[in-house]
């Protein structure tokens, strides 16, 4: 009786981002690649494997230190021709993956993301996953005001109606299957966090502590963690605009009871001149006038940045033995 098949270990990309890491890449590069040597060796991915680095137009020596790594065995790097920012170098770096690779996993460059929890990660993956949820147990080591951000973020694009995993970032693995699914949502606006969701298929999600940043600073302070919730939100959700015409019908049925007690007090000749109800009303409605003009404005922009179809990313280099891929639709099919 002939013996079944044993499939062959995965093809795994480790995608990083990177931008202005030299002070933190030296050592988080050390600790990705003992990572994959001992996934090798585990027999859990091909010794074809690498770890993908992409810099988004940094302005130090990070470009310099991923083509010396590019030099060993496992690394390959890309270089993008100016900085698009976070999640769009993420995306230059799947959809490169994606022409090579069976299998991919982010994580960020500072070290912070727990790579032992790769292991589980790929056991899911084995065992039929194609999108495996990296997930933070708990929030102890953020300070108060990082706690509280973090939690009101999540809470925010919940009542918005963003489906999103609580407390993942951009830890993840993804299958070759749902990269494939992934490269057909064309937005300009990328929110990765909400759009991976949609790609429909089975899923799974690990627990894993998150360590401290190894050196350097973070590239995603308190203003930038703002821009990515509203980002989020307009990207994914109607319920601002939906929100403006609720409160738009509540004022105009206020605005009709002052109208009607004015007139009234006006029959009645009980009208007092006075500045106050005046200044107060002029505030009250040009504040919600500026506010809604606010919002629409945010789905204007929006709609403003799709239709021109520019680029999410353009890759300027490649180092030898890496697929750089284009932003085009039905990339590589």
């Amino acid at each position: 009786m002939p013996c079944a098949a044993v499939a062959s270990p995965p093809r795994l990309a480790i995608v990083v981002p990177c931008f202005n890491e030299e002070q933190v890449l030296p050592l988080s590069s050390d600790l990705f690649l003992q990572k994959l040597n001992a996934l090798i060796a585990s027999g859990k991915v091909s010794p074809t494997s690498q770890i993908l680095f992409v810099d988004d137009g940094s302005s130090d020596r990070t470009w310099e230190l991923i083509a010396a790594l590019a030099q060993t065995d496992h690394s390959g790097g890309l270089r993008l021709t100016r900085n698009f920012g976070h999640q769009n170098a993420l995306l230059a770096g799947l959809m490169s993956a994606r022409l090579t690779f069976d299998v991919t996993i982010s994580a960020d460059a500072d070290g912070q993301d727990d790579i032992d929890a790769m292991d589980r990660f790929l056991d899911d993956y084995v065992a039929g996953s194609d999108v495996v949820y990296g997930v933070r147990s708990s929030r102890k080591r953020d300070t108060v005001i990082k706690r509280m951000t973090a939690q009101t973020f999540y809470r925010l694009l919940g009542a918005m109606g963003v489906k999103t995993i609580y407390n993942h970032a951009d830890y993840r693995l993804m299958s070759k299957k749902a990269l494939d699914i992934l490269e057909q949502y064309q937005e300009s606006n990328l929110f990765l966090r909400g759009i991976v969701p949609l790609v429909g298929l089975r899923t799974s999600s690990v627990e894993y502590v998150r360590n401290e940043r190894l050196a350097g600073e973070s590239k995603y302070p308190l203003s930038k963690m703002l821009a990515l919730a509203i980002n989020g939100v307009t990207s994914f959700s109607s319920k601002p605009l939906r929100f403006i015409t609720v409160l738009g019908m509540v004022v105009s049925v206020v605005s009709l009871a002052a109208i009607i007690w004015v007139l009234v007090a006006y029959l009645l000749g009980s009208t007092i001149q006075g500045w106050t109800s005046t200044t107060l009303a002029i505030f009250f409605m040009g504040g919600i006038q500026v506010f809604a003009l606010g919002v629409i404005g945010e789905y204007v922009a929006k709609v403003f940045d799709e239709v021109k179809h520019r680029p999410r990313f353009t890759i300027g280099e490649a180092t030898q033995g890496v697929t750089a891929a284009t932003d085009d639709v039905h990339l590589g099919a």
